[in-house]
């Protein structure tokens, strides 16, 4: 880092799960340095929905390192996902059609419900497959697939955690960490997005501020994704031994079945 920036910038780590995040300071600036972010950061940043890139520069070792305006805000908690500007800023990325050309442009492929499920019974966590809430959870994804097809495919982040969501002191929302974005049917962020943080009597309310009405095909996209999103978070955390965070998707995941 110092390499491109100069011996004169502190550097620092920002923390994350990566590792590749940074915070870059000197003479009163601030910048947050990440590696090998995604490559479509320069729309995200041209339509508003991530902090301003500031620029992007190739490493020798083939490395790209990004640079974005450091801001002053707070990630939002989870009762703030219930807020208009979320709604909003959620429907301005799926109707971006400046993002769905960036993505088709880098040679991404529409996730279909089909391949996720695919993607789920291929994976070799068979210990967790057998428990009796995920064994329900499999077989109800295998019951609906062929109910929740659908032909208007967008951006999708993927990753509706409130952690990756930003308020700054002039009240401009952003939705950070774009790695896990895929081209998908938009019910994969709104599904988990409502079961996650929005009380169910509400749901009708928040998506009326999306856009969108409310209906049974859409719950049924909803709740397919969401249990299927949840499959795919309990067999990474398994990978990992963090045993508190897979009993707490169990216990989300039984309750998405009743």
């Amino acid at each position: 880092m110092e390499q491109l920036l100069g011996k004169e910038w502190e550097i620092s780590p920002a923390g994350g799960a990566t590792g590749d995040a940074y915070i870059a300071e000197h003479d009163g600036k601030k910048l947050f340095l990440k590696r090998n972010s995604s490559p479509f950061l320069a729309v995200l940043s041209a339509e508003g929905i991530v902090p301003k890139l500031v620029w992007t520069k190739r490493m020798e070792n083939g490395d790209v390192i990004t640079a974005q305006q450091f801001l002053h805000a707070q990630e939002l908690k989870p009762h703030d996902m219930m807020s208009k500007q979320v709604a909003q800023l959620l429907r301005k990325i799926h109707r971006s059609k400046e993002l769905l050309a960036m993505m088709e442009r880098l040679g991404k492929k529409p996730l279909l419900p089909n391949r996720l499920l695919e993607k789920i019974k291929e994976n070799r966590c068979d210990e967790l497959k057998e428990h009796p809430i995920v064994t329900e959870a499999i077989a109800f994804l295998e019951l609906h697939v062929d109910d929740v097809r659908y032909a208007d495919y967008v951006v999708c982040h993927c990753d509706m955690n409130h952690n990756n969501w930003l308020l700054t002191e002039d009240n401009q929302l952003y939705l950070i960490d774009w790695d896990s974005a895929m081209i998908a049917d938009p019910a994969i962020d709104i599904g988990m997005l409502l079961y996650a943080y929005i009380p169910r009597e509400q749901w009708e309310n928040w998506l009326e501020e999306y856009g969108l009405a409310f209906d049974e095909q859409l719950q049924l996209r909803m709740k397919w994704y969401t249990v299927a999103q949840t499959i795919a978070l309990l067999m990474w955390h398994k990978g990992r031994n963090n045993e508190k965070e897979m009993q707490r998707l169990l216990h989300f995941l039984e309750h998405l079945l009743r």
